[in-house]
């Protein structure tokens, strides 16, 4: 039985893509290295280290200096985030939050992203889940379950009783790798391993209820 919902948040909640693109693309302008929108792609659901070393192609660099260069696209990156109002949620997500609570349905946030906080007190619904486990609580980001497992142990509960709502293939990979019933929206539909994909994160609702 499903006694709890775990979202991803950059996709699912809501879209921040278009700014991490942006600040990537920004430090690799100036770094001249080639980024375009289809190698954003493989950053989605990777931690901000493993993102800079996709976007950096094998070329070396000091760790001090990709230290700087992880915070330089961070600050870029809150800067387009401190822009973000709580009309960036759209009624379809606050309203299938509310539905799930309704039934009873523990509610977490499983994000790689160290900045999710910051992201939902900028569209005030930090106190619209049970639990938020972020990248700053875990040493692996996906593939590896270790946020979505934070997640559920936070809401009390067993990975088998937890839908996991992805929209990245790499979610994918770790919430089926943590135990969890997969959930895939978005780009994550074309994985295999998802339990069932829908369109809209309302369309969960109706699983919920079949489950």
């Amino acid at each position: 039985m499903i006694k709890g919902v775990i979202f991803d948040l950059d996709g699912v909640i809501l879209s921040t893509d278009e700014y991490h693109y942006q600040a990537w693309k920004k430090l690799a302008d100036r770094l001249k290295i080639p980024f375009d929108r289809e190698k954003n792609n493989l950053l989605r659901g990777v931690s901000r280290m493993e993102s800079l070393e996709i976007v950096l192609g094998g070329r070396k660099f000091s760790d001090e200096q990709k230290a700087e260069f992880a915070a330089e696209k961070n600050e870029t990156y809150r800067a387009l985030l401190s822009e973000m109002t709580p009309d960036d949620v759209s009624d379809d997500v606050r309203n299938t939050i509310k539905a799930v609570k309704s039934r009873g349905i523990k509610t977490a946030i499983g994000s790689s992203s160290k900045n999710t906080k910051f992201i939902l007190e900028r569209v005030g619904m930090i106190d619209e889940f049970d639990a938020i486990a972020d990248g700053n609580d875990i040493k692996k980001s996906k593939p590896d379950p270790e946020v979505f497992l934070v997640a559920a142990e936070r809401i009390n509960l067993s990975p088998s009783e937890c839908f996991v709502i992805e929209d990245a293939l790499a979610g994918i990979d770790a919430a089926s790798a943590g135990g969890f019933v997969p959930i895939a929206i978005g780009d994550a539909v074309k994985h295999p391993a998802a339990f069932k994909t829908i369109k809209r994160l309302s369309d969960i609702l109706t699983i919920i209820d079949d489950k």
